[in-house]
């Protein structure tokens, strides 16, 4: 069974991340656990509380939430309900990302589902602050899905590599498993002005075959340009439902993304972007 966590705002596009992810796994046995952190509500924007009454507004804060938790379960459960799924409500009082990371742990969750814009958000990029920052710390797969992609099966998966990175097995065999179940087709490319491949990227690629048998896998080489526009480029071209990619430390998706904003490096990802984390778990 699939054990899948929804952070949700209770906003418009924290509920589209939820159906997407229904459907995602329409067919198979899922666990949805739905989560709110709410500390920053109960301590106010500048931590102006006052600390006497913490106690009573995080009871207060607490029944809010859970309640507002039971009103969603009850509008996306479906009639009839999906008898595949089940959903559970979290209240944590913590900020998002250590509630999120804290649960991930916990309960050995095998994928974070989340929007790529908040309540709070502006319309000026792709990924709100706190998708960044979910990419960047919580230890587990993180699927983010913008707010205008209609639900579509991923039919072709686009994963940029260059495979230096020794991938981890649990990881890519989640994407194995979307791509098999899907019947997708996992286009590994490589952006590089060099034919040849070393000895640990031909290991690495190898391990990655063994890992990726359900999918169909082609592997494509591009010449080296701005590499977030010849990703978006190659989205466009071959019709992309999802892009992947392993997040690392001093790796070129931490390159791409940890500036100061993904539109200072053009990247306006329109399809789920799948990140996932470099970590032995």
């Amino acid at each position: 069974m699939r054990t899948i966590l929804i952070p949700t705002d209770f906003s418009k596009n924290a509920l589209h991340a939820l159906q997407y992810a229904q459907e995602l796994f329409k067919c198979k046995r899922a666990c949805f656990y739905l989560l709110h952190a709410f500390a920053d509500e109960v301590y106010g924007a500048y931590k102006t509380t006052p600390e006497d009454e913490l106690e009573k507004l995080e009871i207060k804060k607490r029944r809010e939430v859970e309640k507002k938790l039971n009103d969603l379960v009850e509008g996306v459960i479906g009639q009839p309900p999906n008898p595949l799924h089940t959903f559970e409500t979290i209240a944590s009082f913590d900020n998002l990302v250590d509630g999120v990371n804290d649960f991930v742990k916990d309960r050995n969750i095998d994928m974070v589902i989340m929007g790529t814009k908040g309540e709070t958000s502006d319309h000026k990029t792709t990924f709100g602050s706190y998708t960044i920052e979910v990419f960047k710390y919580v230890q587990c797969p993180v699927l983010a899905v913008p707010e205008d992609f209609e639900y579509q099966q991923p039919k072709t998966i686009l994963f940029p590599t260059d495979y230096m990175l020794p991938y981890k097995r649990r990881e890519l065999k989640l994407l194995g498993d979307l791509a098999g179940d899907f019947k997708s087709e996992v286009h590994c490319l490589y952006i590089t002005d060099f034919d040849v491949l070393s000895a640990r990227q031909e290991d690495n690629q190898r391990f990655l075959k063994d890992a990726l048998q359900r999918a169909y896998l082609f592997f494509e080489t591009t010449g080296v340009k701005n590499r977030a526009e010849a990703i978006m480029d190659y989205i466009e071209e071959k019709e992309v439902s999802m892009l992947v990619m392993v997040n690392s430390r001093h790796s070129f998706f931490e390159d791409m993304l940890y500036r100061s904003t993904v539109d200072l490096l053009g990247l306006k990802v329109k399809v789920p972007f799948l990140v996932m984390q470099n970590l032995h778990r």
